[in-house]
């Protein structure tokens, strides 16, 4: 709906189906659950598969920013009849939350007093007679990111996913360069030499502010799998020192055997010595050790 052609290529949206919560098979199950929102398409000039939107559904045409004003209007806050109506944070502007010592700014207040002085374009609206070089039209790039951001599962997304759409959504060569003019907005993230764009206002101690159900499952499946991995680890560690203890066990119960059987020759032996029913074969052990001893004693 954001696009300039209300169609999007197949392989545009491939890199965003985890951030958004499609589905692996997004392109044929939309079309066929929702025949009347979506369509599956070509492209004329070259024939590049296009998911395409069949109908405008009006009541999708609202923006956060927009759905934000209309829940402070039904239900305020004590923030929201704290705000001048002339302030910063006037009706439809976007929430700012600065770094520590950024926000408290004369320079950084005054320009942001002034960017929000600005009408806002709804991304779902034509943007088409707005100048390009213009303040407008940079607050508008702003507010097509801000609801592309908003419309991901977790509030962030690659930055390079996002370069994928700059053609459909009729944003500059340069548009990345919003991501560092307003770090009330966004956050930048560098973790794993991954540029990863961050919704500022969807995150609050590092949790999000609104879980997505999807996020929860997320989390409940990475939660599972990391307490497994911790678990299995230590039943390994477990069965390694019960298979340890369990050949050292064998091995002191066969040298305790061995000693047995040692004690019991010996204990043979005595017996031997003065009994003299034996067997033939200890008759004649008996009798050559006797010989050997009359033999030493002849010596």
């Amino acid at each position: 709906m954001m696009s300039l052609s209300r169609a999007l290529p197949l392989s545009s949206l491939l890199p965003l189906r985890y951030d958004l919560g499609l589905p692996l098979d997004f392109p044929s199950s939309l079309a066929s659950a929702r025949p009347d929102l979506f369509r599956l398409s070509h492209r004329h000039h070259d024939g590049v598969p296009l998911l395409s939107l069949a109908d405008w559904p009006d009541h999708l045409a609202v923006s956060a920013v927009q759905r934000r004003h209309q829940a402070s209007l039904s239900d305020p806050s004590y923030r929201d009849f704290k705000k001048p109506p002339d302030s910063s944070s006037a009706p439809l502007a976007f929430p700012m939350r600065f770094p520590r010592g950024y926000g408290s700014m004369k320079k950084v207040k005054a320009w942001m007093e002034e960017f929000h002085r600005l009408p806002y374009v709804a991304p779902y609206e034509d943007a088409s007679g707005i100048d390009p070089d213009s303040d407008l039209m940079e607050k508008r790039v702003v507010g097509v990111l801000h609801e592309l951001l908003s419309l991901t599962v977790h509030k962030k997304t690659k930055r390079n996913f996002l370069r994928c759409l700059r053609e459909e959504l009729g944003l500059p060569h340069k548009f990345t360069r919003v991501f560092t003019r307003y770090p009330g907005i966004f956050y930048l993230s560098l973790k794993c030499k991954t540029t990863t764009v961050v919704l500022r206002e969807g995150y609050e101690k590092g949790k999000l502010v609104e879980n997505h159900p999807l996020a929860r499952i997320r989390d409940k499946f990475y939660y599972v799998m990391r307490t497994g991995l911790l678990y299995r680890g230590k039943g390994m560690a477990q069965l390694v020192l019960e298979e340890d203890d369990v050949i050292g066990g064998m091995e002191k119960q066969m040298k305790e055997d061995v000693k047995l059987e040692d004690d019991d020759d010996d204990d043979d032996d005595d017996v031997g010595d003065h009994d003299d029913g034996g067997d033939e074969d200890e008759c004649y052990e008996l009798d050559t050790s006797d010989e050997e001893s009359e033999s030493d004693d002849d010596d």
